[in-house]
């Protein structure tokens, strides 16, 4: 076997492999015949005649593999370990070992790799690099040349690409409001469910509690802490809930998250003034909120541990989470499973499922199962993605 296309250790520390590459690199670009005014010699006469057999062969299954070099835990010659703060476009900021903040792009063949993710890094990750020599005073640069192992992760679909919206972070911060833009119990059980699946745990806040006149974000909150979940009833006006959430966060790696305007800066800003982030009003026309936080970002906090601050969201569909698999992520439902009649019943329409004989009984909350509902269909493709925001809204 060629040293080509054996597995070992490579010369720089790391170890070659053959991977696979993005499907579409199988399937054929051209006709079967070239056609005939495209070949030089070929008078016109000629041009209903049998088209000529092309000559290039079809993409096999060695054609779409490639040797590449993986790095080691110890990494590649000349490489450092860091922390990706922030992703910009291309760019990924890069906190290194060293105290310095690197501009880093990603090597091509990892952005191949990970076609099928909206950006191959994304904040929180631990990612190896090889920094690249600059001019004069300007700001480190590098090259990202892997992604470490990921311990949790956020995610959610984004026009059929898989959305990381931040990594290896302990807990995520659910936040909605009361009022303004309304109250969506709905996304916040999108959120559960992708924390569930990728091993973080959860915290429930609805902020704007003084817009709250109707008692209906007070229900809400105790739905969540009947099933087991810490919520906050949070104030930014009133300063409510801001030293109970400050206790959340402090120590702790964590991502705030939820739809635009619902005050996920302004929560932040009253827990560490010093952050100084962009905040913005909800627009008055629409009662939607605009989008203020353009870019995720991992910030330090002064209590301890980092928050990742993350963009408003206009849907949030599953992108990790297999149909089958679903009914394991709505907690109130995992004890009852096993008394349903059939084994691989979906809790939709089967005769003897103890899930909806529990909603009958109020056990389980109804809009908790009509979410479950929901999110069974968009898996099975049935119905489109909830949407949260207007359509001119851009998609984050």
């Amino acid at each position: 076997m060629s040293r080509r296309h054996r597995s070992g250790d490579g010369s720089k520390g790391g170890r070659r492999v053959r991977v696979e590459f993005r499907s579409n690199r199988a399937a054929r670009r051209r006709q079967k015949g070239l056609p005939a005014h495209l070949v030089p010699g070929v008078d016109d006469t000629d041009k209903l005649a049998t088209p000529l057999q092309e000559t290039i062969a079809p993409k096999g299954e060695l054609s779409r593999k490639r040797t590449v070099v993986e790095t080691t835990e110890a990494g590649a010659a000349g490489t450092m370990e860091g922390t990706v703060v922030a992703v910009r476009g291309l760019v990924a900021e890069v906190d290194a070992m060293d105290g310095q903040r690197y501009a880093c792009t990603v090597r091509r063949v990892l952005r191949v790799r990970r076609i099928h993710e909206r950006h191959p890094v994304a904040v929180g990750d631990r990612v190896r690099f090889a920094p690249t020599p600059v001019k004069g005073s300007a700001p480190p640069e590098g090259v990202i040349w892997s992604v470490l192992p990921r311990r949790t992760q956020l995610c959610r679909a984004s026009e059929r690409e898989a959305h990381l919206i931040a990594a290896n972070v302990d807990q995520v911060i659910v936040v909605a409001s009361a009022a303004q833009p309304p109250l969506k119990p709905s996304l916040i059980d999108r959120y559960l469910v992708s924390a569930s699946a990728g091993m973080m745990n959860a915290v429930v806040c609805i902020n704007k509690m003084d817009l709250d006149t109707s008692g209906g974000a007070v229900e809400v909150l105790e739905r969540y802490r009947r099933i087991g979940y810490p919520v906050v009833a949070a104030s930014v006006v009133t300063g409510a809930g801001i030293e109970e959430l400050r206790q959340h966060l402090a120590g702790r790696s964590s991502v705030i998250a939820g739809q635009s305007g619902v005050g996920k800066s302004s929560l932040l800003n009253a827990i560490q003034p010093g952050l100084r982030l962009r905040v913005g009003d909800v627009c008055a026309e629409s009662g939607k909120g605009r989008h203020t936080t353009t870019t995720a970002q991992l910030l330090k906090l002064d209590i301890g541990g980092y928050v990742v601050d993350t963009p408003g969201i206009r849907a949030f569909e599953l992108a990790m989470v297999p149909v089958g698999e679903l009914e394991a992520h709505f907690v109130e439902f995992v004890d009852r499973v096993a008394e349903c009649k059939f084994a691989d019943c979906t809790h939709i329409h089967e005769a003897g499922c103890a899930i909806r004989a529990a909603v009958e009984r109020g056990e389980i909350h109804a809009a908790r199962y009509q979410s479950y509902v929901r999110l069974f269909k968009e898996r099975c493709g049935l119905v489109p993605a909830e949407e949260y925001e207007d359509a001119a809204y851009s998609r984050r």
